[in-house]
């Protein structure tokens, strides 16, 4: 055993307060001191003390910066408007603008006044201080306002009107100040706002909820702004919207938007002319012809016909080619009208109905005068549509004849009567087809008074326009909408049985065409001429007058939507 002379140890907390005492009357020498474990250094003590207010500090930051998108807590009335110069690979001019060239011709004087403001102030004269542009959706009107500016050579400030918009009443007024007063810093300029309806529509309807006060400070502080600067200054505010009917009448009043410029959807040439546009990088097979190609996309607007040039290219990629082909093109437009082709197996009972459902539009649409031409017609399945008909018009015009109706009924009637005529029972593949014809029917009685009992009148409510049937409120008494049910019931009942009539004394033909689509899938014009023995529609209808396309977004006749 050792002898230990120096130790150290650690009173209990248990012990006696006499534990001192009877160390020392045996006589162990105590050196004792205070342990300073358990005890905060003096950065732990900085810590613990000034800890949660550093944090609530930064928090306090970190939800303002947040609150303006990074701004800043001071900078929350900033505009957040984009500014494109005149120079860079961003410039957009009139020749990347196509097919709208009334709307070209409209903005060239704005041009003309931002690059020569002395021609016509010499005069008095001055510029419009805001220009609406109003069209259907991806007719082109953003494009449009950056290439008056890429055209003039000067700042483009553009924002969208939701941008203004926030959760603290006063910011999107605030914004908007700030955005004049860049831009009349950088005068001559430009300010663009897309969307203009989001911020501009009437005031005192009521029915708008939440931020209903933001919106209505901000829009009348685009007046004030639009009141307070002269356009001789070079400042001029171009807006886009697809809604006029809904806009406030103090944006249409003289001295703020007082000119409206139309864009609508292009013809025949103006859709080739944008092809020629977005094909300027696509290398091109030789067998592409562009004017056919626009002969063929009637109703289809500028963003919806570069999404088919994209769409030609990925498909050519897919196959490996170096150059996109006619096929394509083709192939791209069935893509886009009816989805993409779907593997899907069929037994071969419903194949051949669906063969005769499609075989039964096509004949119907070479027998029927006034039709649109047949174009092509397929079973191969696309999204939700096991077949489809193609009928494409051969030129624009913008009236319709109670005739031409009446074929695009019968000949969307087709499907369901070849069933009938064959099976002797329908199915459900008619669905989309009896949609279409409902709707033809009921405008031809309540919109345009082709019905004799009725006369010439309009049925529907003006404040009702654009909104869906469902949403549409009656305008007339109930003997009346039931004499409208007459009608299109009428309308409707007459040309199912002219197809009858027809596909049944067409038998033969309606049958040869059903055994060529199940071996071929798909045939073009002439195949389903050669096929049927018939007389291209051209010259059935060499003594008529040319019927009119349908309208702008219609399906084509005879799709099949069946399940």
């Amino acid at each position: 055993a050792h002898n230990v002379t120096r130790f150290s140890s650690v009173r209990p907390a248990f012990a006696t307060s006499n534990l001192e005492q009877l160390l020392q009357d045996h006589g162990v020498v105590i050196n004792a001191r205070a342990l300073d474990e358990g005890q905060p250094t003096w950065w732990e003590s900085l810590v613990y003390g000034f800890g949660p207010t550093l944090l609530l500090v930064g928090g306090f930051i970190w939800l303002s910066r947040r609150a303006s998108s990074g701004g800043g807590m001071f900078t929350m009335g900033q505009s957040r408007a984009k500014r494109y110069e005149d120079a860079g690979a961003e410039r957009v001019t009139f020749d990347d603008v196509a097919g709208i060239e009334d709307a070209k011709g409209e903005l060239m004087e704005v041009v003309d006044f931002l690059r020569h403001p002395e021609k016509y102030q010499r005069l008095g004269g001055t510029m419009p201080k805001g220009v609406l542009l109003v069209g259907a959706p991806g007719t082109g009107k953003t494009l449009l306002a950056r290439a008056v500016a890429g055209q003039a050579g000067v700042p483009f400030f553009s924002l969208s009107a939701s941008e203004f918009i926030e959760m603290i009443v006063g910011v999107g007024a605030a914004r908007v100040r700030d955005l004049f007063k860049q831009a009349r810093a950088s005068a001559p300029a430009i300010i663009f706002i897309d969307e203009l309806d989001a911020i501009g529509r009437a005031r005192g309807g009521g029915a708008i909820m939440g931020g209903h006060d933001e919106r209505e400070q901000t829009l009348n502080q685009i007046l004030t702004e639009m009141d307070g600067f002269d356009s001789r200054q070079g400042v001029i505010v171009l807006a886009a919207t697809n809604r006029a009917d809904v806009l406030d009448a103090a944006l249409l009043r003289p001295g703020r938007f007082d000119r409206r410029v139309m864009v609508h959807p292009p013809d025949r040439l103006g859709r080739a002319a944008i092809l020629r546009v977005h094909t300027r990088r696509v290398p091109l097979a030789g067998d592409v012809d562009l004017d056919s190609i626009a002969a063929e996309t009637p109703g289809l607007v500028g963003a919806e016909l570069r999404n088919l040039v994209n769409e030609a290219a990925l498909t050519a990629a897919r196959k490996g080619r170096d150059q996109v082909q006619r096929d394509d093109f083709a192939e791209a437009l069935e893509k886009i009208s009816l989805g993409p082709a779907r593997h899907l197996l069929l037994n071969p009972a419903e194949r051949q109905r669906t063969a005769y459902h499609e075989s039964g539009h096509a004949l119907l649409g070479l027998l029927v005068p006034g039709s649109d031409p047949v174009h092509r017609v397929t079973i191969v399945p696309r999204g939700m549509s096991l077949g489809a008909t193609y009928q494409l018009p051969t030129d624009d015009r913008t009236s319709y004849s109670e005739p031409y109706l009446r074929a695009r009924i019968i000949s969307a009637l087709g499907g369901r009567a070849a069933e009938k005529l064959v099976y002797g029972t329908v199915t459900t593949g008619a669905e989309s087809d009896l949609q279409q014809v409902s709707e033809i029917a009921r405008r031809m009685v309540v919109r345009w008074g082709m019905t004799e009992s009725l006369g010439p009148m309009s049925l529907v409510s003006p404040q009702d326009e654009g909104l869906p049937p469902s949403l549409q409120r009656p305008s007339s008494s109930e003997a009346t909408a039931e004499l409208i049910d007459l009608e299109v019931r009428g309308i409707v009942k007459a040309c199912y049985a002219e197809a009858e009539q027809l596909l049944a004394v067409h038998r033969p033909q309606l049958d040869a065409l059903a055994s060529a689509l199940l071996q071929s899938e798909s045939l073009d014009a002439a195949e389903i001429l050669r096929v049927t023995g018939l007389q291209p529609r051209a010259e059935l209808d060499a003594a008529l007058d040319r019927p009119v396309p349908p309208p702008a977004g219609a399906a084509p006749a005879g799709e099949n939507h069946s399940d």
